[in-house]
């Protein structure tokens, strides 16, 4: 009978055992919450924004974005109004000052490589090569891409740099601006 009534206890004690430990073992628990813990140590995504303003006698305003994706290339995206229809270039340039009423202030093109000027598909191009503004009939040019060679932070960030809106198109090949005239907008890149 002591035998019969051990073994039942015994019994009884593991299946206790193993129903305690089936409360606290869930893996799909496990799994979200290091799921969780994971997104949270990732980075935190960027984002820079310039505010265009008119330059002296002109009507060219609107927005740039600029922001990390998880691939780490920079989305830039414009929306741009009051310009002619046509082709403009589209540049960030070395300095954040746009207080010159041509906005001569903000210097040259962003070039901490001291390379040829380019299309920003081109292997050899400056940092702030972003190719043409396309305006429609209405004035207003939408632009949207991906660029591995921008940055937000480190020794070529853009932030505290400028973005231009030049009046002529840029050709790709004149050299150090591509022959893309004046300017017609300036803004700050200021992360947000």
């Amino acid at each position: 009978m002591h035998t019969t009534l051990r073994l039942l206890t015994m019994m009884a004690l593991v299946l206790a055992l193993g129903a305690c430990g089936g409360e606290h073992a869930h893996p799909t628990d496990t799994a979200e919450h290091a799921a969780g813990h994971a997104e949270d140590d990732a980075p935190a995504a960027l984002k820079a924004e310039a505010n265009l303003q008119p330059t002296e006698g002109s009507q060219v305003s609107g927005q740039v974005t600029f922001e990390t994706q998880s691939s780490g290339q920079i989305h830039v995206s414009a929306l741009v109004t009051g310009l002619e229809p046509g082709k403009h270039g589209f540049h960030i340039h070395e300095t954040g000052d746009c207080s010159a009423p041509d906005a001569t202030s903000a210097g040259g093109h962003y070039n901490p490589e001291g390379v040829d000027h380019g299309g920003p598909d081109a292997a050899v191009h400056h940092v702030g090569d972003l190719g043409n503004l396309e305006a429609d009939a209405e004035g207003k040019a939408e632009y949207h891409a991906n660029w591995g060679f921008l940055s937000l932070e480190g020794d070529h960030s853009i932030v505290g740099k400028a973005v231009i809106v030049h009046a002529g198109e840029d050709d790709f090949t004149s050299q150090p601006t591509g022959a893309a005239g004046g300017r017609l907008a300036c803004g700050v890149i200021e992360l947000k």
